[in-house]
């Protein structure tokens, strides 16, 4: 049995930077599906500090500005070497008293309205609106948030052209060559994008919400195989599949469909035999894969967060994956987390 360290990072190939090999998702301080108080986050915040979390994720677009004021409001005071943190651009947030309870999932958003932009302007009006709100002087990783056909149906050319042509890879490149931002990449949910991107530009790092779990490793081939090659790091976000593997019935932030929930069912069953819960194998498995740095599930609050801390650190046994191999509930070209600790 292997016992995965909290504590140890991972370097990335390209930048040299070093990335806990667990960090905190803080999408859930911005109110995702469920209110959350500033004390309630203020709390889970200082927790995750206590616990040793040193890598914290963040964008705009959580609770429409509310996640960035609310880590940067617990982070600013801690010595800033000892904490890496990441947020994103891609969003200009503008005043808006339109906004209402429940737009885009969050319970409570402030009233600033999303805007997609990614020019060279855009991103770089972004990353100083972030550093204001976190009241940091620098932020480490800038990812570019939510790119691609999935997300933009009819109008991804036109938001591609504004990163390629439009000047938004050139501003990432200006912010990681004047040291203000050590690495930038993606922060997105679906693979080809990702692909697209690298053969225009030189990634650090991508930030791939639920597309390499222990539900589906579709990624495997061709994109982490270019990952490794390419020296693109990947932080795995959303490793719970937006929460159907940690039991909220959420897939792709939308209620799970029955062949989804089938399937979570079978991997349980595996895990059950073992004595030993799903949710630290959906937390372990991806970190196997030698294109994955990090990482980083969300928590609503402490009681949360200390959960998957545990289940990160929970031994689990190599016959447990060799099980679900068998039981073709993982790809069979999927590397194990057998037999070397994390």
């Amino acid at each position: 049995m292997d016992v995965m360290d909290t504590t140890r990072r991972r370097t990335l190939p390209r930048g040299g930077l070093s990335l806990p090999c667990i960090g905190m998702g803080c999408a859930p301080l911005g109110g995702l599906y469920q209110p959350v108080c500033d004390a309630q986050a203020r709390a889970t915040l200082d927790g995750a500090w206590d616990a040793g979390v040193r890598f914290f994720d963040t964008a705009p677009f959580y609770g429409y500005t509310q996640s960035e004021h609310r880590l940067g409001a617990a982070l600013r005071e801690r010595p800033r070497n000892e904490f890496v943190i990441s947020t994103k651009a891609g969003r200009l947030m503008r005043p808006d008293a339109s906004v209402r309870p429940g737009d885009d999932g969050f319970a409570a958003p402030l009233p600033f309205r999303p805007h997609y932009d990614y020019t060279y302007d855009g991103v770089l009006r972004s990353h100083d609106d972030s550093l204001q709100r976190l009241g940091l002087e620098r932020i480490d990783i800038l990812f570019v948030h939510d790119i691609g056909k999935v997300t933009h149906g009819e109008r991804d050319q036109q938001y591609w052209r504004q990163l390629t042509a439009g000047g938004g890879f050139r501003a990432l490149e200006q912010l990681r060559a004047s040291g203000q931002v050590k690495a930038v990449g993606l922060g997105v949910n679906e693979c080809d994008v990702v692909l697209r991107a690298m053969a225009e530009f030189d990634l650090d790092c991508t930030l791939l919400a639920g597309r390499y779990t222990l539900l589906e490793q579709a990624s495997l081939s061709p994109l982490l195989d270019a990952c490794v090659e390419r020296g693109n790091a990947i932080v795995v976000g959303g490793p719970f599949n937006s929460g159907v593997l940690a039991g909220n019935g959420k897939f792709n932030y939308a209620d799970a469909p029955s062949a989804i929930l089938e399937r979570v069912a079978r991997l349980d069953a595996v895990c059950r035999e073992f004595g030993v819960p799903l949710q630290a194998a959906a937390l372990q498995f991806p970190l196997a894969h030698p294109a994955v740095a990090s990482c980083i599930p969300g928590g609503q609050d402490l009681a949360q967060l200390r959960q998957n801390l545990d289940w990160f650190a929970t031994p689990l046994p190599d016959a447990l994956w060799l099980a679900l191999r068998e039981a073709d509930l993982i790809d069979a070209r999927a590397p194990l987390p057998t037999g070397v600790a994390a």
